[in-house]
């Protein structure tokens, strides 16, 4: 049965801490995302094992790492990164203006798609009590 079209609006959220993440639409097989990080932010080693993710910087700058801390690139506007599931990557802000990037996933129907830390998680991951995609 086909699904309906689904329509969107994006506004940048305005928000206290580090980084607040935002969906803007989604099915059954993809899900778009936007997550503004202030301050650094930097995040935990981690993979997913079910999503693909396309990652798009909107304003700001990145910096995304491999394990080991292998600098994977630094994109600004415009440009991305393409992470595979179950690779294992961090990212971190890296201009002085908040980043806001865009993250479409694409979900493999046949995998449970979990996050797997395989570094301790940042305090402020922890103290937000929110879930870290």
């Amino acid at each position: 049965m086909p699904q309906e079209a689904k329509i969107f609006k994006y506004q940048t959220p305005q928000f206290d801490g580090v980084k607040e993440s935002m969906i803007v639409c989604k099915s059954d097989l993809m899900k778009v995302m936007v997550q503004v990080v202030k301050d650094g932010g930097e995040n935990n080693l981690h993979s997913h094992t079910g999503d693909d993710a396309f990652w798009y910087v909107m304003s700001g700058a990145v910096k995304f790492y491999g394990e080991g801390d292998k600098l994977l690139g630094e994109f600004k506007k415009g440009e991305g990164i393409l992470i595979p599931r179950d690779f294992k990557y961090w990212f971190e802000s890296s201009a002085k203006e908040p980043l806001e990037i865009l993250r479409v996933t694409a979900k493999d129907q046949n995998v449970e798609n979990k996050r797997l830390n395989h570094t301790p998680l940042k305090p402020w991951q922890i103290d937000t009590g929110r879930q870290q995609v």
